[in-house]
């Protein structure tokens, strides 16, 4: 089983732990050996690991990744399109996913929060400090955003204070001078890279840690758990639809002046591939192929959007983290009223940016989000059982998102030959 790809040990695990679970039952024993505790402590071991890796690993990844992108001499003109373009996307893409998993709140079933179907702890509140039905929440969060003691922040998890400091660290670093700021820049940027290798064996026990999170719940609610996972994962599909079909073709028709229904033959091959690996980076050559040569689009402009499309713009991921947090508020039974969501808008733009390059970045990126509203981490072993398919499909959008981004850039900067039919090139000529 080791010899298979990561997802399809996740996949095999899960199904093994939906198997385990039901012969389990409610009253936690297999084969007269009482198990469920077993699951319980494999499920809880895998989350502590998670957890154990956010602080550094947001932090770094932040601080490199701001860094990395003010110091490059690339950041004049065309940067400054790109970087642009990404932020409207994802925010766009956050924002459908809001506004739809408000509307057909999938953490409800008949009425009540469906945290008892999902097996989750009933007693959860508001972080402390911040109260909905005040009108100066919003303030509130903002005062959050600036801790009095930044390694205090960290140890509670005050994850707000620790992005914003850490935006901050990586935007000066490049306005200091050389010999201060490369050192700095070389610390950072191996702490980053000794976390990400951190983050991959994490993940070689991720279908361990799947299995023990997956049979624990199956055992304790059976098979109710399907009903609110469904729903929710057909609101997480429907607003990757809307974000796909609707707001990218219309922002490659108002910015990049083009014919939208001629991008997707010309990305089908990126597209698919995407969707078959559900991973960016692993698509990026075929990306860059299909861009060049069926949208026409020079490699000045592809060999700089796309690499950074795909370490930073994750449209396809910010929805979904977005649509999750949401989701386990509803089951959790917490309001969270205009402020609050503020929050979970911002933290996922920016977790799809600092955590993007990691493997199964959502993951980590949900973490974040639920401990920077105050919601258990616990409830992230829920999300898994239809998470490679949604995997999947918010990587094809993440990839098209990245392709859109290019095409717009490459228009604003005069190629008027993109995505325009070799006839009427001709015809020009």
């Amino acid at each position: 089983m080791l010899k298979l790809k990561l997802h399809w040990q996740i996949l095999i695990a899960m199904v093994l732990a939906v198997l385990a679970g039901w012969l389990t039952g409610a009253d936690g024993e297999l084969f007269g050996v009482r198990v469920v505790a077993a699951f319980e402590f494999i499920g809880t071991l895998f989350l502590n690991a998670l957890k154990m890796l956010i602080v550094p690993l947001i932090t770094s990844s932040i601080i490199v990744g701001v860094a990395g992108i003010g110091s490059s001499g690339d950041l004049g003109r065309l940067g400054g399109k790109t970087l642009a373009f990404y932020l409207t996307s994802s925010l766009l893409a956050i924002l459908i996913g809001l506004a739809l998993v408000n509307l057909i709140q999938p953490g409800i079933v008949d009425g009540e929060p469906a945290g008892e179907l999902l097996a989750l702890e009933e007693a959860v509140s508001l972080p402390s400090g911040v109260d909905e039905a005040d009108s100066g929440a919003l303030a509130e969060i903002f005062l959050r955003m600036v801790p009095t003691n930044i390694v205090k922040a960290a140890a509670d998890g005050q994850m707000l204070g620790l992005i914003f400091f850490s935006l901050l660290f990586g935007y000066f670093l490049t306005r200091a001078d050389q010999g201060a700021a490369e050192p700095l820049y070389n610390f950072w940027n191996g702490v980053f890279q000794v976390m990400m290798r951190i983050t991959e064996w994490v993940m070689r026990f991720a279908p361990v840690g799947v299995f023990g999170l997956v049979a624990e719940t199956v055992s304790q609610t059976g098979f109710a758990a399907a009903e609110p996972l469904i729903v929710f994962s057909v609101t997480v599909m429907l607003a990757l639809a809307v974000h796909a079909l609707v707001t990218l073709p219309l922002l490659l028709r108002l910015f990049g002046r083009v014919a939208p229904y001629r991008m997707l033959p010309a990305m089908a091959p990126a597209l698919m591939t995407a969707f078959s690996t559900a991973s960016s980076s692993a698509t990026l050559p075929v990306t860059m192929d299909c861009l060049e040569k069926n949208a026409r689009v020079s490699n000045r402009v592809s060999s700089f959007v796309l690499p950074l499309g795909a370490t930073v713009n994750m449209d396809g991921t910010a929805l979904y983290e977005c649509v999750a947090a949401m989701f386990i508020a509803q089951a959790y039974g917490v309001e969270l009223g205009l402020g609050m969501q503020f929050v979970i808008v911002m933290t996922a733009l920016i977790t799809s940016i600092g955590v993007a390059g990691v493997p199964s970045a959502s993951l980590v990126a949900i973490a974040i989000i639920l401990a920077a509203v105050g919601l258990p981490l616990e409830a992230l072993g829920v999300l898994l059982v239809f998470d490679r398919l949604l995997d999947m499909m918010r990587t094809s959008v993440n990839v098209f998102g990245d392709s859109c981004g290019a095409v717009i850039v490459a228009r604003l900067e005069g190629e008027d030959q993109v995505l325009e039919p070799a006839s009427a090139e001709a015809g020009r000529g």
